[in-house]
């Protein structure tokens, strides 16, 4: 025994004591950890699950009656679903919601449901919608904005600028929408001339001096001539790809040679030899090249207003709706056709 005590009064012993039990805890707690983060992962998932896969119709009838949780929360929900893209599940939600939700924002719920069919692509749903709100309340902004929008993208011009005619009454400025919807009605008419859709879009163009890539891309298309005669040099910038892709033949060589940016357009294209540099750098690459590489140049397109970037042109903003904001962003690219033509050349 007294042998025993010696051992357990030795330092050295008590040393051994203390890290064996520092072990056992660190031991002990690292597995507990791991056990309560694997715990965790697994009430994560099946809470998320809960999100990835919406409950049936009954189900969601029953969630929403219920009151577990809030209007609120659901309009969250929803809109999550439609930022997302998941419209289906986000229409669905709006829907209960307007059966079984309270009475008092069934408004503002017939409005969101109304976007998200009109995001979807269900524009006969969209407008609908948009007109069951304006019977019951005719001065909403909103609704008609977008019912302005359904019109427009179901090409029925006439009933958009009657739309128009509301907004006005409500002091909302549609100088721009009004030029545009015009534009595009004379465009679509099958009965009038060529000739007589020239004319009307530069009468337009002229007392709003907007839509000049509209206008431009629509005239260079028909009569390169008539274009060239009323164009303004100075918003080449505005339709360069227009430009850009014009036959060498429809060139008006006068009126390039006499604007710089037409003169640095056209020698880095290689119709004409009017600039030996440009402050451009797209421009005085190819200008430098001088058609020993095959280079060209491609564009993008950005909305001023809400900066989305677009592969292809347009007149109004798919996202933000804005009319008239796009800008041209040039690009060095890879000139493909005269690749394939050289290759069957090199055949020949």
């Amino acid at each position: 025994m007294n042998t025993f005590f010696i051992e357990f009064r030795d330092p050295l012993f008590s040393i051994i004591i203390f890290f064996a039990l520092i072990f056992v805890v660190t031991f002990f707690s690292y597995w507990w950890g791991r056990y309560k983060r694997k715990e965790d992962y697994r009430h994560l998932d099946t809470f998320l699950k809960q999100f990835r896969s919406l409950p049936s119709q009954q189900e969601l009838k029953g969630l929403i009656t219920k009151g577990e949780l809030p209007e609120k929360s659901w309009l969250l929900l929803a809109h999550a679903y439609s930022k997302n893209g998941d419209y289906e599940k986000s229409i669905e939600i709006y829907n209960e919601m307007l059966k079984v939700g309270d009475k008092t924002n069934s408004k503002e719920t017939m409005f969101l449901l109304g976007r998200t069919y009109f995001k979807a692509g269900f524009l006969e749903r969209a407008k609908n919608i948009f007109l069951e709100i304006l019977k019951n309340n005719p001065r909403t902004p909103q609704a008609l904005t977008y019912l302005l929008l359904v019109y427009e993208y179901m090409k029925d011009y006439k009933s958009a600028l009657e739309v128009l005619d509301s907004l006005d009454e409500l002091k909302k400025d549609i100088l721009s929408d009004s030029a545009y919807l015009k534009s595009l009605a004379i465009i679509s008419d099958v009965n009038t001339t060529v000739r007589y859709k020239a004319n009307e879009l530069l009468e337009i163009y002229k007392h709003s001096y907007q839509l000049t890539y509209l206008v431009y891309d629509y005239l260079f298309r028909v009569n390169p001539k008539l274009a060239w005669e009323n164009f303004n040099s100075a918003n080449a910038h505005l339709i360069s790809d227009v430009l850009w892709r014009l036959k060498k033949e429809d060139l008006d060589l006068d009126i390039i040679r006499q604007n710089g940016y037409l003169s640095e357009l056209y020698t880095a294209r290689g119709d004409v030899d009017f600039a030996v540099k440009s402050s451009i750098f797209e421009f005085d690459v190819l200008i430098n090249l001088k058609k020993e590489c095959c280079a060209t140049l491609s564009f993008e397109y950005i909305c001023n207003s809400c900066k989305q970037v677009y592969p292809f042109a347009f007149n109004r903003c798919s996202s933000c709706h804005s009319i008239n904001t796009q800008e041209i962003e040039l690009i060095l690219s890879k000139n493909y056709h005269r690749d394939f033509s050289e290759e069957n050349n090199s055949f020949q």
